[in-house]
Protein backbone atom coordinates (compact mmCIF):
# COMPACT_ATOMS: atom_id res chain seq x y z
CA UNK A 1 0.00 0.00 0.00
CA UNK A 2 1.39 3.22 -1.17
CA UNK A 3 1.92 5.44 2.64
CA UNK A 4 2.18 8.77 2.60
CA UNK A 5 3.65 10.21 6.21
CA UNK A 6 1.21 12.57 7.00
CA UNK A 7 -1.52 10.00 6.20
CA UNK A 8 -0.12 6.98 8.56
CA UNK A 9 -1.97 6.15 11.69
CA UNK A 10 0.31 5.01 14.44
CA UNK A 11 -1.86 4.64 17.47
CA UNK A 12 -2.89 0.85 18.07
CA UNK A 13 -6.35 1.78 19.68
CA UNK A 14 -7.54 4.01 16.77
CA UNK A 15 -6.50 1.53 13.99
CA UNK A 16 -8.27 -1.24 16.66
CA UNK A 17 -11.02 0.94 17.01
CA UNK A 18 -11.96 1.17 12.95
CA UNK A 19 -11.64 -2.62 13.06
CA UNK A 20 -13.98 -2.88 15.93
CA UNK A 21 -17.04 -0.41 13.99
CA UNK A 22 -16.21 -1.63 10.61
CA UNK A 23 -15.61 -5.90 11.03
CA UNK A 24 -17.19 -7.21 7.45
CA UNK A 25 -13.71 -6.87 6.22
CA UNK A 26 -12.33 -8.39 2.78
CA UNK A 27 -9.81 -11.85 2.99
CA UNK A 28 -7.38 -11.93 0.52
CA UNK A 29 -5.50 -15.22 -0.13
CA UNK A 30 -3.26 -16.19 -3.15
CA UNK A 31 -1.89 -19.15 -3.79
CA UNK A 32 -0.75 -21.51 -7.00
CA UNK A 33 -4.54 -21.13 -7.75
CA UNK A 34 -4.51 -17.52 -7.97
CA UNK A 35 -5.74 -15.15 -5.79
CA UNK A 36 -9.57 -14.57 -4.06
CA UNK A 37 -10.98 -11.94 -1.78
CA UNK A 38 -13.95 -12.02 0.10
CA UNK A 39 -15.76 -10.70 2.86
CA UNK A 40 -16.49 -11.71 6.56
CA UNK A 41 -17.09 -10.75 9.67
CA UNK A 42 -14.26 -10.68 11.91
CA UNK A 43 -13.86 -10.56 15.82
CA UNK A 44 -10.60 -8.93 16.75
CA UNK A 45 -8.86 -10.30 20.07
CA UNK A 46 -6.54 -7.32 20.59
CA UNK A 47 -4.97 -8.80 23.85
CA UNK A 48 -3.87 -12.10 22.48
CA UNK A 49 -1.30 -13.16 20.05
CA UNK A 50 2.85 -12.77 20.29
CA UNK A 51 3.00 -9.74 18.27
CA UNK A 52 0.32 -7.63 20.99
CA UNK A 53 -1.29 -6.33 17.55
CA UNK A 54 -4.06 -9.11 18.56
CA UNK A 55 -5.49 -12.22 17.13
CA UNK A 56 -8.57 -11.94 14.14
CA UNK A 57 -11.46 -14.95 14.31
CA UNK A 58 -13.69 -15.30 11.95
CA UNK A 59 -15.73 -18.77 10.56
CA UNK A 60 -17.11 -19.33 7.09
CA UNK A 61 -19.53 -22.49 5.45
CA UNK A 62 -17.61 -25.61 5.42
CA UNK A 63 -18.92 -25.84 1.77
CA UNK A 64 -16.84 -22.39 0.82
CA UNK A 65 -13.55 -23.46 -0.60
CA UNK A 66 -11.79 -20.53 1.39
CA UNK A 67 -10.66 -22.51 3.96
CA UNK A 68 -9.02 -24.96 2.31
CA UNK A 69 -7.44 -22.38 0.62
CA UNK A 70 -6.45 -20.76 3.33
CA UNK A 71 -4.33 -23.94 4.46
CA UNK A 72 -2.22 -23.42 1.50
CA UNK A 73 -1.94 -19.70 1.48
CA UNK A 74 1.88 -18.89 2.49
CA UNK A 75 0.09 -15.43 4.33
CA UNK A 76 -3.45 -13.28 4.67
CA UNK A 77 -4.46 -10.14 3.94
CA UNK A 78 -7.01 -8.64 5.78
CA UNK A 79 -8.32 -5.33 4.69
CA UNK A 80 -10.73 -3.39 6.98
CA UNK A 81 -12.71 -0.48 5.14
CA UNK A 82 -13.79 2.81 7.25
CA UNK A 83 -15.77 5.98 6.15
CA UNK A 84 -14.97 7.12 2.58
CA UNK A 85 -15.90 10.12 0.88
CA UNK A 86 -15.93 12.04 -2.39
CA UNK A 87 -14.07 15.64 -1.49
CA UNK A 88 -15.38 18.62 -3.14
CA UNK A 89 -12.29 21.11 -4.52
CA UNK A 90 -15.72 23.58 -4.20
CA UNK A 91 -15.45 23.62 -0.22
CA UNK A 92 -11.72 24.68 -0.20
CA UNK A 93 -10.90 28.21 0.70
CA UNK A 94 -7.76 27.83 -1.77
CA UNK A 95 -10.60 27.56 -4.53
CA UNK A 96 -11.52 31.44 -4.23
CA UNK A 97 -7.44 32.74 -4.15
CA UNK A 98 -5.69 30.08 -6.89
CA UNK A 99 -8.18 28.20 -8.11
CA UNK A 100 -5.12 25.37 -8.15
CA UNK A 101 -7.28 22.48 -6.77
CA UNK A 102 -8.87 18.80 -7.49
CA UNK A 103 -11.12 16.73 -6.46
CA UNK A 104 -10.26 13.43 -3.98
CA UNK A 105 -11.02 11.25 -2.10
CA UNK A 106 -10.96 10.89 1.46
CA UNK A 107 -10.66 7.43 3.49
CA UNK A 108 -9.43 5.64 6.67
CA UNK A 109 -8.56 1.93 6.76
CA UNK A 110 -6.75 -0.89 8.01
CA UNK A 111 -4.72 -3.59 6.66
CA UNK A 112 -3.79 -6.95 8.93
CA UNK A 113 -1.74 -9.58 7.67
CA UNK A 114 -0.64 -12.57 8.95
CA UNK A 115 -0.51 -16.81 8.51
CA UNK A 116 -3.84 -17.92 9.34
CA UNK A 117 -5.23 -21.34 10.25
CA UNK A 118 -8.39 -23.42 9.86
CA UNK A 119 -10.03 -24.59 13.35
CA UNK A 120 -12.12 -27.05 13.23
CA UNK A 121 -13.54 -27.47 16.88
CA UNK A 122 -16.86 -27.01 17.39
CA UNK A 123 -16.18 -25.87 21.78
CA UNK A 124 -13.80 -23.22 19.77
CA UNK A 125 -16.55 -21.97 17.10
CA UNK A 126 -19.17 -21.93 20.14
CA UNK A 127 -17.02 -19.49 21.98
CA UNK A 128 -16.16 -17.39 18.73
CA UNK A 129 -20.06 -17.42 18.24
CA UNK A 130 -21.33 -16.77 21.20
CA UNK A 131 -18.93 -13.34 21.72
CA UNK A 132 -19.76 -12.55 18.05
CA UNK A 133 -23.18 -12.25 18.80
CA UNK A 134 -23.05 -10.94 22.29
CA UNK A 135 -20.94 -8.16 20.70
CA UNK A 136 -23.23 -7.18 17.87
CA UNK A 137 -26.57 -8.00 19.66
CA UNK A 138 -25.78 -5.42 22.71
CA UNK A 139 -27.21 -2.57 21.39
CA UNK A 140 -30.54 -4.29 20.69
CA UNK A 141 -33.48 -3.39 22.84
CA UNK A 142 -33.97 -7.51 23.33
CA UNK A 143 -30.27 -9.01 22.40
CA UNK A 144 -30.41 -12.12 20.24
CA UNK A 145 -27.94 -15.42 21.59
CA UNK A 146 -27.52 -18.99 20.19
CA UNK A 147 -29.66 -20.57 22.80
CA UNK A 148 -32.68 -19.14 21.87
CA UNK A 149 -32.52 -20.86 18.44
CA UNK A 150 -33.75 -24.74 18.54
CA UNK A 151 -30.74 -27.11 19.92
CA UNK A 152 -30.95 -29.75 17.10
CA UNK A 153 -30.99 -26.36 14.58
CA UNK A 154 -27.59 -24.59 15.54
CA UNK A 155 -26.08 -28.48 16.08
CA UNK A 156 -26.46 -28.60 12.91
CA UNK A 157 -25.44 -25.11 11.90
CA UNK A 158 -22.40 -25.82 14.04
CA UNK A 159 -21.16 -28.98 11.66
CA UNK A 160 -21.69 -26.51 8.39
CA UNK A 161 -19.31 -24.07 9.42
CA UNK A 162 -15.45 -23.81 10.07
CA UNK A 163 -12.75 -21.21 11.67
CA UNK A 164 -10.17 -19.29 10.98
CA UNK A 165 -7.66 -17.63 12.87
CA UNK A 166 -5.29 -14.97 11.89
CA UNK A 167 -2.29 -13.66 14.43
CA UNK A 168 -1.68 -10.35 13.47
CA UNK A 169 1.90 -10.17 12.49
CA UNK A 170 2.04 -6.57 10.50
CA UNK A 171 -0.51 -4.06 11.51
CA UNK A 172 -1.02 -0.74 8.58
CA UNK A 173 -3.39 2.33 9.44
CA UNK A 174 -3.97 5.07 6.44
CA UNK A 175 -6.42 7.64 7.34
CA UNK A 176 -6.35 10.21 4.78
CA UNK A 177 -8.03 13.07 5.90
CA UNK A 178 -7.06 15.82 4.27
CA UNK A 179 -4.32 16.51 6.68
CA UNK A 180 -2.26 17.47 3.46
CA UNK A 181 -4.76 20.66 3.46
CA UNK A 182 -4.39 23.94 4.97
CA UNK A 183 -6.26 25.12 8.13
CA UNK A 184 -8.62 26.86 5.82
CA UNK A 185 -9.22 23.87 3.56
CA UNK A 186 -9.78 21.72 6.16
CA UNK A 187 -12.78 23.82 7.66
CA UNK A 188 -14.12 23.63 4.22
CA UNK A 189 -13.91 20.35 4.29
CA UNK A 190 -15.74 19.70 7.31
CA UNK A 191 -18.84 21.88 6.49
CA UNK A 192 -19.38 20.76 3.11
CA UNK A 193 -19.34 17.15 4.31
CA UNK A 194 -22.06 18.56 7.12
CA UNK A 195 -23.48 14.74 9.31
CA UNK A 196 -20.77 12.68 6.70
CA UNK A 197 -18.66 10.57 9.39
CA UNK A 198 -15.56 11.44 7.27
CA UNK A 199 -16.63 14.87 8.86
CA UNK A 200 -15.77 14.15 12.13
CA UNK A 201 -12.04 12.32 10.99
CA UNK A 202 -11.41 15.50 9.66
CA UNK A 203 -12.42 17.97 12.66
CA UNK A 204 -10.20 15.68 14.46
CA UNK A 205 -7.16 16.57 12.45
CA UNK A 206 -7.28 19.89 12.00
CA UNK A 207 -4.22 21.99 12.03
CA UNK A 208 -4.33 25.68 14.09
CA UNK A 209 -5.21 28.70 12.71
Amino acid sequence: MYLQPAFAEDRLEVRHGLMRAFPLATLILADAGGVTADLIPFMLYADEGDSGLGVLRAHVARANPLWRKLETATSCLVVFQGPESYISPSWYETKRTTHKVVPTWNYAMVQARGSGRVVDDPFWLRRLLDRMTAFHESGMPQPWELDDAPIDFMAATMKAIVGIEIPIDSLVGKWKVSQNRGAADQRGVVAGLGDDPMAQLVAERLKPE
